[in-house]
């Protein structure tokens, strides 16, 4: 039995820290001073995602018939594909009929030139509602795991000592400030994963970054992996053969073809620098097992994988990322047809 356990927290203060998502190396550490060492050495955390607390439709491979107010608790799990309905920054499942880009983007703040997150998202509201405005609360969403045979006795973190981590930057003035509003165990084993096994192709999508350099000690570098479907050249050999920009960001590697992106673990007060494949890609599937590699995606794989590193989705090859996106150019080209006639 393979389980995991899954978190929603909602952000209570401004967030300073990653870009786009809560790192799961900054989640880890943060839970690590209120657990012992046994409990250390077993767990592993995911990256943490942002979503809004919104009203959702649900996608079309989601197990449920309704979704409702996202935020309020964790939506059921049974299928394999159910894992990944809030783990997906795009927050598909957004109401079209609401303005979902607005909802998902998080509001920037500004204290003393450093730039935060802020914990809620205000909108206005046409003159003859009784109120002026509208808020929008965010939340974060991750799941632990452990490693060998330590699920039973790590699994379930309690409540009480996940309410009130702190994660990010300027700790010590209260940012970063979360509370705990649900969490769920899940058996892996358990789930329904009929969609993957009849599909006949496959893709994996790259949930978070793939590490295949690292500065940190005893740490072991990685190749692409075999069983991905990459044609072009293979990525670099070492973090400091990836093209940075100015952000510590990096696009295209030298004569390759897949997105790299410089990441950094901190370890006590050190930092090291990672090279990665960037998350939010899509790659081909190579191997001869898809139920098992989706499995082992959850549970993460490569280097640095307990801190969040090396999560991935197998989708059929049929799959479109974006499910109104037909609709949406068809719609498109219904206008200019119409606007064409005029």
């Amino acid at each position: 039995m393979t389980r995991i356990q899954q978190v929603l927290f909602e952000l209570e203060t401004g967030y300073l820290g990653h870009p786009y998502f809560v790192t799961g190396n900054a989640l880890y550490q943060a839970l690590a001073q209120r657990v012992d060492e046994s409990m250390r050495r077993g767990l592993c955390v995911s990256n943490g995602v942002f979503l809004p607390k919104a009203y959702g439709t649900p996608p079309s491979w989601y197990s449920q018939e309704s979704l409702g107010k996202v935020g309020l608790s964790l939506p059921p799990v049974e299928a394999y594909d159910d894992l990944f309905l809030l783990r997906d920054s795009a927050q598909r499942w957004l109401k079209s009929s609401w303005p979902r880009d607005a909802h998902n983007a998080h509001p920037v703040q500004s204290h003393g030139g450093r730039l935060a997150f802020d914990s809620v998202a205000w909108f206005g509201r046409p003159p003859e509602m009784q109120t002026s405005k509208r808020s929008v609360r965010w939340f974060v969403q991750c799941y632990l795991s452990t490693t060998g045979s330590h699920s039973k006795s790590v699994l379930p973190v309690a409540d009480e000592t996940l309410d009130g981590l702190q994660v990010g930057g300027a700790r010590n003035y209260g940012f970063g400030r979360l509370s705990i509003v649900d969490s769920q165990l899940i058996d892996l084993e358990a789930l329904d994963y009929d969609r993957i096994a009849a599909a006949d192709e496959h893709s994996i999508e790259l949930v978070s970054p793939f590490v295949i350099a690292t500065d940190y000690p005893g740490a072991d570098d990685q190749s692409v992996p075999w069983w991905w479907d990459v044609s072009r050249p293979a990525a670099p050999s070492s973090a400091a053969d990836c093209d940075r920009n100015n952000e510590g960001e990096v696009s295209e590697a030298r004569g390759s073809g897949l997105r790299r992106r410089t990441e950094r673990l901190v370890d006590d007060g050190d930092v090291y620098d990672l090279a990665t494949i960037d998350h939010g890609q899509i790659v081909g599937y190579d191997g001869s097992d898809p139920v098992k590699t989706a499995k082992n995606g959850v549970s993460r794989v490569g280097t640095h994988s307990r801190f969040g590193f090396g999560e991935l989705r197998v989708r059929p090859a049929s799959d479109d990322r974006i499910p109104d996106r037909a609709e949406l150019i068809h719609d498109v080209e219904k206008a200019d047809v119409s606007g064409g006639e005029a």
